[in-house]
């Protein structure tokens, strides 16, 4: 769907513009228009952006055709942004997906192009509507507000992760298993992904804070700088994020290391304890003394209580002596 908002010169603001009318907008002193292409097919958004905006074709089919890490592109009439959207989905795994939004940004207009809804520009759509001073301080106080929205989506997906990780270090003591392993490389993969597009998309803000671009009004750089400063810190918390699902990792493979040195303890004190045991059971149990040989008494039911009480009093003895040296 490609639709418009129109903010005229004499402060009216216009929903009905149709495509046929953006070239006369776009000439008109004093105005704001934003044109939002979502979910549009290639064939009908191509001729708009060429013909009607002059875009060079190169940017163009960048928007279009490809996927890009985020940049800014300088065309001296405009800026070409490729800025990205995150959405977590944790469904069946935890999978952080990116949504790719495209922007020119002109001296009196924005067009954003995306392949899939985002809520960050629903939401600044809805607020453009209800209050029309967004748009009454120009385009690049638009982007502002475009990006600030965008970027106020990456807390929520950091603190699910935040979450996750502490699941994670629950399920670690108390029930590890096969399964947290895979959610733990699940969730290394996530971050790594976040902290390749955040790296990026903090140097496409970083540009328009410090960068000298015509498009962009010398008064409107400190907003980009505090959308800058939010996503260093997300950065930040993102790398302590990595730390903590790593040292996770270690603590699982410390703790399965433990439990298979206890259950190794176990196994030897229990066959510790039953060697005597087998020891007495394998003498009396040669062939060497046949009833001829005149040990007639060693077969004698005294004899055999005594046996039976040494296969039990033996290995109590062991245990209590293992256990008075803590060795379990």
């Amino acid at each position: 769907m490609i639709h418009a908002l129109y903010h005229t010169a004499d402060g009216q603001l216009r929903t009905d513009l149709t495509p046929e009318k953006f070239a006369a907008a776009l000439h008109t002193p004093g105005s704001l228009l934003w044109v939002d292409m979502a979910e549009e097919a290639p064939e009908r958004c191509e001729p708009i952006l060429r013909q009607v905006f002059g875009f060079h074709p190169l940017a163009v089919d960048d928007a279009l055709q490809e996927s890009h890490v985020p940049k800014v592109d300088d065309w001296s009439a405009y800026l070409y942004l490729v800025l990205h959207g995150v959405l977590l989905d944790q469904r069946a795994d935890i999978h952080l997906e990116t949504l790719e939004m495209d922007v020119f940004l002109g001296k009196n207009y924005v067009v954003t192009h995306h392949v899939e809804p985002i809520a960050a520009v629903e939401r600044v759509w809805q607020a453009c509507q209800r209050d029309t001073r967004h748009m009454e301080k120009g385009a690049g106080r638009l982007l502002y507000k475009l990006m600030d929205e965008l970027v106020a989506d990456y807390m929520p997906v950091v603190e699910e992760f935040d979450l996750a990780i502490d699941e994670i270090e629950d399920q670690v003591f108390g029930r590890p298993n096969p399964a947290l392993v895979e959610r733990i490389f699940q969730l290394k993969r996530a971050l790594l992904h976040l902290r390749r597009i955040i790296a990026p998309q903090r140097e496409v803000l970083n540009k328009l804070a410090r960068g000298d671009y015509a498009v962009v009004e010398t008064g409107d750089r400190v907003f980009f700088r505090d959308i800058y400063d939010h996503l260093v810190r997300l950065y930040d918390i993102s790398e302590s994020l990595r730390d903590l699902v790593g040292g996770a990792l270690d603590t699982y493979l410390s703790v399965i290391n433990n439990r298979m040195n206890e259950v190794m303890k176990t196994l030897t004190i229990i066959t510790t304890m039953f060697m005597p045991i087998a020891f007495v059971a394998g003498f009396f149990g040669m062939n060497f003394f046949p009833p001829v040989s005149g040990l007639e008494a060693w077969m004698s039911i005294p004899v055999f209580a005594l046996a039976l009480s040494l296969m039990l009093v033996v290995p109590i003895g062991m245990f209590l002596w293992m256990r008075k040296r803590a060795w379990m």
